[in-house]
């Protein structure tokens, strides 16, 4: 079975030297559903690109006035001139709001599009990128793409209209300088070709830099208190620094490229303006043009060359969002290595609980030279209790992982209730388990709704009835503001024994047939673990509970221990059982439980 994921930045390299803006339309679905205001927007623009075509006859009319001695006449011109600029103000506060809109919409739509994809990406694919560098494309690349939507796109279509509009009246003006202006092009191109190109390829780099950057300060600052115990703070920023560097020194190269792309284009459009006139005037000067047609050409020359130098500039941030979207779109159609059936088996209401491995052998997709589980049978009857021990890296964790189906076995079949999981929906699988991780998971939120997390839909009521069977009642009752105190991130206000009450509190109130408990006991005092076991052996009775636990007060107590070794199964039985056969558990219970007696 095939299950590495591809590295969302393997193609790092070969999207680099790609020559086209063509990713940006992996936007076209996301614009879609907005074709009405796109249409606005649409309509906007040409409205005040046309009316901004009108302006120069307007004013040529203006500048010929001048010279005849029709007063009235002149004053009409002026007022028409104040009228098409009124309108062009319209035109162009409309073409702002709906063009503004539909890049915010848009950008939220793509935002959610990303969360909602890898939120459920399996760990797999976390072993390959780190969460700082999908939180950047979640932040810094969308805000690149809401400045192409909200702005260059409108711009450059605007100034294509600009460009071939002006050029049209330039050509009915003077189709002779008109010629000459056009002799110009291929001269003005080549620079925008050739260095666009190099632009792309620094544009991605730089986005990569700074999504490094950003994947080193989230892990670092995730383990903030890790960093500053070990006194690692300047090795840190050492190495943040040069990441910043890095990414500081090709945004520095995409910026020097882009500068001498506007210099070069800027200088040649003029310089052959500047040329064109120089004969225009010598035209005036000989009565084949009038001082108002000479000015009217003028300002359509000026549109067109402006045109042509926004669009020079608009291209650089087109081959910006361009590589921007595609590590968005990326995201999107990551393939997860776990995926959900075609024609899913209904799960069972409430499942019964019998778990059954058979021949299940498997390796992690970031060590596949090593077995974490090796050919293991394994059958765990409906409402037993079950403690899995042994070394660590023997292969306990790893059955908590299978059986969520987080990864699928390279061999053999893991079974819920007689169904293969492969055959079930992921979400109708997970239901059937309550997880308590051996480092319980705190959200930066209420104690309240900590526990609620458990079950969304579970009434105030029931929080506190889980938080009293898992011995967290009175703790969470001292709180400033009771279970409605804010814990903090990562509950950094809470102590490690009240997280892990939290986390039983919130297994407790999801009510599944299956209980998962991984060390679930390993950061209480004495008597709150004794309060904790009561509750998980009540907890326990009606339901199957698999236990990873090194504590003898845990152990003692399961229907049957389980001894893993080497992803292997090595020894099971009772703990009376076990401690009298010898062996790899004799020699735990030795160390970690007890003196090595049955009691």
């Amino acid at each position: 079975m095939a299950r590495t994921p591809v590295p969302a930045d393997s193609k790092t390299e070969d999207r680099g030297k790609s020559r086209d803006i063509g990713p940006l339309r992996g936007l076209f679905p996301f614009l879609k559903p907005y074709k009405w205001l796109m249409i606005g927007a649409g309509v906007a623009l040409v409205f005040t690109a046309v009316v901004s075509l009108v302006l120069p006859m307007a004013v040529r009319q203006v500048v010929d006035g001048f010279t005849m001695d029709r007063l009235a006449d002149m004053d009409r011109y002026f007022a028409a001139t104040i009228f098409i600029m009124g309108a062009l103000a319209i035109g162009t506060g409309m073409r702002f709001y709906l063009v503004t809109r539909l890049g915010e919409r848009v950008i939220a739509d793509i935002r959610m599009a990303v969360y909602n994809k890898v939120i459920g990406l399996s760990p797999a694919f976390y072993e390959k990128i780190m969460t700082g560098e999908v939180l950047s494309r979640l932040t810094t690349d969308t805000t690149l793409i809401l400045s192409v939507i909200s702005s260059s796109v409108s711009v450059a279509l605007r100034n294509v209209l600009m460009m071939f509009g002006g050029l049209v009246f330039m050509s009915i003006t003077s189709l002779k300088m008109t010629g000459l202006v056009l002799l110009m092009v291929p001269v003005v191109i080549i620079p925008i070709l050739v260095l666009g190109r190099k632009l792309r390829t620094l544009s991605r780099e730089s986005q990569d830099k700074i999504a490094q950057s950003s994947g080193e300060a989230s892990e670092t600052l995730l383990a903030a208190q890790t960093v500053q115990a070990y006194t690692h703070e300047a090795e840190s920023r050492k190495s943040f620094d040069g990441l910043t560097e890095a990414a500081f020194d090709a945004a520095r190269r995409r910026i020097v490229t882009r500068a001498i792309m506007t210099i070069s284009v800027i200088f040649l459009v003029f310089t052959g303006v500047v040329g064109v006139l120089w004969m225009g005037a010598r035209d005036v000067i000989n009565g084949i043009m009038s001082p108002g047609e000479l000015v009217q050409f003028l300002i359509y020359s000026v549109m067109v060359a402006g045109a042509v130098a926004a669009l020079s500039e608009i291209w650089g941030e087109l081959q910006r969002a361009a590589g921007a979207t595609e590590r968005l779109i990326e995201l999107i159609e990551a393939e997860d290595v776990i995926k959900d059936p075609e024609n899913p088996v209904p799960a069972p209401a409430r499942a019964r609980g019998d778990i059954r491995f058979t021949d299940v052998t498997f390796r992690y997709p970031a060590r596949p030279e090593v077995k974490a589980l090796a050919d293991l049978n394994l059958h765990i009857e409906p409402g037993e209790t079950v403690a899995l021990v042994g070394p660590s890296g023997a292969g306990k964790s790893t059955i908590f992982q299978l059986l969520m189906r987080f990864f699928d076995p390279d061999e053999g079949e893991i079974c819920l209730d007689d169904i293969p999981i492969e055959t079930m929906l992921r979400a109708d699988l997970r239901r059937a388990f309550a997880l308590v991780p051996q480092d319980p998971v705190i959200f930066a939120t209420t104690a309240m709704e900590n526990i609620r997390f458990g079950r969304p839909d579970a009434s105030d009521a029931e929080v506190v009835e889980a938080a009293k069977a898992a011995a967290a009642h009175e703790f969470l009752e001292r709180l400033p503001q009771g279970y409605n105190s804010y814990v903090g991130e990562r509950g950094v206000m809470l102590s490690g024994g009240q997280k892990q009450r939290i986390a039983i509190a919130r297994a407790i109130l999801r009510d599944s047939p299956v209980l998962l408990l991984d060390e679930a006991t390993s950061a209480l005092d004495a008597e709150s673990e004794r309060a904790v076991q009561v509750a998980v052996e009540k907890l326990s009775q009606d339901r199957t509970t698999l236990i990873i636990a090194h504590r003898l007060a845990t152990v003692k107590k399961a229907d049957r221990i389980v001894v893993f070794d080497e992803g292997r199964i090595v020894a099971e039985g009772t703990h009376e059982q076990l401690v009298k056969q010898g062996g790899l558990y004799a020699r735990l219970a030795k160390l970690q439980f007890t003196d090595g007696q049955a009691g």
